[in-house]
């Protein structure tokens, strides 16, 4: 672990002293390289850095903070500083890297997930925060939970339709919030019973061990309810080990859309598919460009937004986002998306539609 973080700290220190002043953004980003969701987000900022002259740079973390508030402490007090910091609030770490970022001269700007209110109150204003994206995770889980139920097979009255929730961290706000919105679907329908719901800490291995335990004792399961892609594939690989069939004998649902999670949805392995906030650090490359041309984003929604990027998405979507590939720009133009001479009532086309035109 130790020679790990020794070695990224170098090599962050050396990204650093040869990137040019002009511009420069670092984003850390708090998953894993070998997480599809975590690469094509940054995939997507890349794309968006070079169609608007960004000078980018990404560290990933790999899903360890400690290594985060290195990356951060170099970043922000050493003496080869970014113009932007980007950063996730992954496990509440937010306020240390505030606390870091004292008179620093970098400006600040969040994804994902922002301050909770506890934490906005303890740090109250500062100006180097820009501002913060976020996606609507609460109305995803919800729209997923609401969903799988829509696409299960009728029961007779006065029976349950048995389920199992898989989630990531419990000191993760997307986490949280994905978990509210599942609950509040429940709610509308009492006739679906949650057996249980672990935390698998976004890793399909984890889950894949868990789901091997919980389908033995939950042999009637009908519908599994997932945070992330990588945990329902763990669940879908120990449910088959059961010789039942993912897609037919229990349906499944997943939060992303990588390519493995669009394929198992056009395959019907997964019935229920909710994606699209790995575009959410492209939509923040595109405002900090705006706010260093001296545009007010308060003027365009606000400088602290969440937008409704989680989404259903549908058997046609699925094709058309296998079709895109690997496609370096992803058929979005990023300058045309700026608010710079825009009137007060233009709002950023921050959403998959702007992606798939």
């Amino acid at each position: 672990m130790l020679k790990f973080l020794h070695l990224g700290l170098l090599l962050f220190s050396a990204l650093l002293s040869t990137a040019a002043r002009a511009e420069s953004v670092l984003f850390l980003n708090p998953g894993s390289t070998q997480e599809a969701f975590w690469v094509s987000y940054s995939q997507f900022m890349q794309a968006a850095a070079r169609d608007l002259g960004i000078d980018l740079h990404i560290l990933y973390s790999q899903r360890q903070p400690e290594l985060t508030l290195a990356q951060a402490r170099i970043a922000l007090q050493g003496p080869n500083r970014p113009d932007y910091l980007i950063f996730v609030n992954e496990q509440y770490i937010a306020p240390q890297i505030l606390r870091l970022a004292h008179n620093s001269g970098v400006k600040l700007f969040m994804v994902n997930n922002a301050l909770t209110a506890d934490q906005q109150a303890l740090v109250g204003e500062r100006g180097d925060q820009i501002g913060s994206l976020v996606p609507n995770d609460e109305e995803g889980g919800y729209l997923m939970m609401k969903e799988l139920i829509r696409v299960h097979p009728p029961v007779a009255a006065g029976e349950q339709i048995e389920m199992l929730a898989f989630s990531g961290l419990k000191i993760t706000p997307s986490a949280q919030l994905r978990e509210h919105g599942m609950q509040r679907a429940l709610a509308e329908h009492p006739h679906v019973r949650l057996r249980q719901l672990v935390y698998s800490g976004w890793t399909q291995e984890r889950a894949y061990e868990q789901a091997k335990q919980l389908f033995g004792r939950y042999p009637k399961v009908s519908l599994v309810w997932s945070a992330n892609d990588e945990m329902a594939f763990g669940a879908m690989r120990a449910y088959a080990e059961t010789g039942k069939v993912p897609g037919k004998d229990a349906l499944f649902s997943a939060v992303n859309t990588s390519p493995a999670a669009l394929q198992a949805f056009v395959d019907g392995r997964l019935s229920a598919l909710v994606g699209g906030h790995f575009t959410l650090g492209g939509w923040a490359m595109v405002e900090l460009h705006d706010y260093e041309k001296g545009v007010d984003l308060n003027r365009y929604g606000g400088s602290d937004r969440q937008i409704p990027l989680l989404q259903l998405i549908d058997k046609p979507q699925a094709r058309q986002m296998l079709a895109m590939g690997d496609s370096p720009d992803y058929g979005v133009n990023f300058r045309k998306l700026s608010a710079k001479g825009q009137p007060d009532s233009y709002r950023y086309p921050f959403n998959l539609q702007t992606l798939m035109r």
